[in-house]
């Protein structure tokens, strides 16, 4: 049965409750995103600025492939056409603050999971937290997957094609630091997110609000929504729209499979119930 101590509590108890765990939230993500803030020389030339860098394993990796079939692409080319700037006074200092603030959530992930279970979990049935133990472990898998799909496919992919993509030749390509950092900042979250689809459809299933019959009669209309999402996460390359679309729609595919099982778990609990 459910926790007793969650009917106990008034609607301002949850409240207070809430309130501490977002507290210790915001202390986990404050104490990395400050580590993360004293080490950003190595974070930005190491790993921010290294899409920069025609020898990113992503790059190498296309450019073999291209060089295989035969196909001229830009991912050979000896260096990115793309300068790197800064036109504000705080800038670089924004760019410093924002990257430690990602860093710092990424990091904490699994403890802001951790923390928000503990919130919700008091108001789950014994057998349902039973069945729930790898929530946090899957979750967090799920969105380190992301980030690292958004990091090494999402933002080379767009870094490549917009830098080489030009209106006349006369015209350089001299980026604001706001701007760049909004695209990995975009890319790697999106993608992290994203990549949750197989959690939030396991809670939908859970209160009723999705079945993998009605997950499969709107598969379709879920492929324009991939496509769309691909289109805002990536640039108008249909490449890379393509590359960015096969892993989400295995996600849809993954969180059919995790609707039924759901909808089977229930059934079999009636059931024994009966």
């Amino acid at each position: 049965m459910a926790n007793n101590n969650i009917n106990e509590m008034s609607f301002l108890d949850h409240l207070e409750d809430l309130r501490w765990h977002l507290i210790r939230i915001c202390i986990a993500v404050i104490s990395v995103a400050t580590l993360a803030f004293i080490f950003s020389r190595f974070i930005f030339k190491s790993i921010i600025f290294a899409p920069l860098d025609m020898s990113f394993p992503t790059y190498d990796l296309l450019c073999r492939a291209a060089t295989y079939f035969g196909v001229d692409t830009t991912f050979c080319n000896e260096e990115v056409p793309m300068i790197i700037q800064n036109r504000t006074m705080g800038g670089q200092f924004s760019a410093d603050i924002w990257t430690a603030i990602l860093g710092g959530f990424v990091i904490s992930f699994p403890y802001v999971i951790y923390q928000l279970w503990k919130f919700i979990s008091p108001g789950l049935h014994d057998n349902e937290r039973k069945h729930s133990r790898g929530f946090i472990i899957i979750s967090s898998l799920l969105f380190f997957l992301g980030v690292l799909f958004g990091y090494y496919i999402v933002s080379p992919l767009s870094i490549n094609f917009l830098a080489n993509y030009s209106v006349a030749e006369i015209v350089d390509n001299q980026v604001d630091i706001s701007s760049y950092m909004s695209l990995i900042r975009n890319s790697v979250l999106a993608s992290g997110l994203i990549f949750e689809l197989p959690i939030i459809i396991y809670f939908l299933t859970k209160i009723g609000l999705a079945t993998p019959e009605g997950l499969r009669k709107y598969r379709k209309y879920a492929l324009v929504i991939v496509l769309i999402l691909s289109a805002i996460i990536t640039p108008p390359d249909i490449t890379s729209q393509i590359i960015v679309a096969i892993p989400i729609l295995i996600l849809y595919q993954v969180s059919i499979r995790i609707s039924k099982i759901v909808i089977r778990n229930q059934k079999r609990k009636e059931a024994q119930n009966a």
